[in-house]
């Protein structure tokens, strides 16, 4: 027992011994695993310390950078307020003076080039629209009849004008006064003239006196039964008119009031045009136009026959016959499309469509090509003189063009003398001044323009 508690005193002695050493030099090396444990940690703690350094090496940086970033700071904050001093603005102001010199280049320039790109859209424009107005031409060759406000009847002698003027004139005066027309009966040798603006009426009198020459019996009892059978064959001979005007034309389903209408142009002129042959030349010229457009040639064909279909009744309804034919159009059924084109041929409307448009250019194309109307230049230029004349005789004018073979002014005035008012009014007194003066065919559009401009050279 002695012995055990011996032994059992000297192991606790050397394990008490072992921790002192390995407290004072560290734990003992061993062999394989632990030594290579202890080179990572002393790597570990060398990269550690590295890492640290280096930490603070960059805060150091980033202090001193940020030193500089203040510094810099400073001397802009400096430099803008020696700027605003020398310039006498501030940033703000300098800023937007910049901004809207920018603004204002870029706006010229975007100008410039909208310029340029409208000037060659117009000349291809101009290439191409005679181009096809030179085709639309050359495939149309319609013939041109001149009719006048009279008409002449033969006579086999000459005796037979006293049997016209009948016992102290009756005859004549039943004539007259059934038909509406003027006969005119002097020394011109075999021939009685008929005089009128209305031509139906016209024709209605030259059928009657030649159905009573054929007759024989003139009185008035006769010459009331003959004018009625004239008038009713005449009628018949209106609606086979507006029926071939259709035919030919190639438009289908118009209504027969429409028909009657058409038909009535026949005994219509314009300047010596044959209304009705405008017409059906027009709706040819709308219908190929539309075609190379690409536009609806049957509304465009179908607006333009109808265009004029006001002028058989202007008499009756008033305004002009532009507006007069749309409103007919519309009663009698027909598109919205093609009231629209019959009302802006002469822009009493502004066209929306292009259908309407080349109804408008088909009607001038008609009326301007070479041999369509009849009136003579001394005649023309007289009546283009009158018109200039009449606008220009008015305070504060400056000067006046007339247009569109006489059917429009235009009026310049001087911005100072006449005001806005003053120009509406004006424009007034020359329509009426004219209505007094001249005598012409349909209406004239008086347009009074006041144009302010300011100009300035930069030298």
């Amino acid at each position: 027992m002695e012995i055990i508690g011996a032994a059992a005193l000297i192991a606790v002695g050397v394990v008490l011994a072992a921790l002192i050493y390995g407290r004072t030099h560290g734990p003992a090396k061993r062999p394989g695993g632990d030594a290579s444990a202890t080179d990572r940690d002393l790597q570990l703690s060398e990269r550690g310390a590295d890492l640290a350094r280096r930490e603070e090496s960059l805060v150091r940086r980033e202090a001193a950078l940020e030193q500089e970033r203040e510094a810099l700071a400073s001397t802009r904050r400096d430099l803008e307020r020696a700027l605003e001093q020398v310039s006498g603005m501030s940033a703000a102001r300098a800023k937007q003076l910049l901004l809207s010199e920018i603004e204002e280049q870029a706006r010229h320039d975007a100008a410039r080039r909208i310029r340029q790109i409208e000037e060659e859209t117009k000349r291809e424009a101009d290439r191409r629209v005679r181009n096809i107005l030179s085709v639309c031409m050359q495939r149309l060759a319609a013939g041109h009849a001149t009719e006048t406000t009279v008409s002449v009847v033969h006579l086999a002698n000459d005796d037979m004008k006293g049997r016209i003027i009948g016992r102290e004139g009756r005859n004549i005066r039943a004539l007259e006064n059934l038909t509406g027309v003027d006969f005119i009966i002097d020394d011109t040798p075999g021939a009685v003239v008929l005089s009128g603006f209305d031509g139906v009426r016209r024709e209605v009198a030259k059928v009657t006196l030649e159905k009573l020459l054929q007759d024989g019996r003139i009185h008035p009892a006769r010459i009331e039964e003959t004018y009625y059978q004239a008038k009713s064959e005449l009628e018949s001979h209106i609606v086979e008119s507006g029926e071939e005007a259709v035919l030919e034309a190639n438009v289908q389903g118009v209504q027969p009031e429409l028909v009657k209408l058409l038909g009535r142009l026949k005994f219509r002129t314009s300047y010596g045009q044959n209304v009705l042959a405008h017409s059906i030349e027009v709706s040819r010229l709308a219908g190929m136009m539309a075609e190379e457009l690409g536009a609806s040639s049957k509304t465009a064909r179908r607006a333009a026959l109808l265009h004029d279909i006001g002028k058989a009744v202007t008499h009756e309804m008033e305004g002009p016959h532009a507006l007069v034919a749309g409103e007919l159009a519309r009663k009698h059924g027909e598109a919205e499309a093609v009231a629209h084109a019959m009302e802006a041929h002469h822009n009493e409307v502004e066209p929306q469509t292009i259908e309407a448009v080349v109804v408008q250019a088909a009607d001038a194309l008609s009326g301007a090509r070479p041999g369509a109307r009849g009136e003579s230049l001394e005649q023309y230029v007289k009546r283009l003189r009158d018109l200039e004349q009449i606008a220009m005789r008015h305070p504060g004018v400056d000067r006046v063009y007339a247009m569109q073979a006489g059917r429009e002014i235009r009026v310049m005035v001087a911005p100072g003398a006449i005001d806005d008012d003053a120009a509406t009014l004006l424009s007034y007194e020359i329509a009426r001044e004219i209505e007094k003066q001249l005598e012409y065919p349909g209406q004239i559009k008086v347009t009074v323009i006041r144009e302010s401009r300011a100009v300035e050279y930069a030298r």
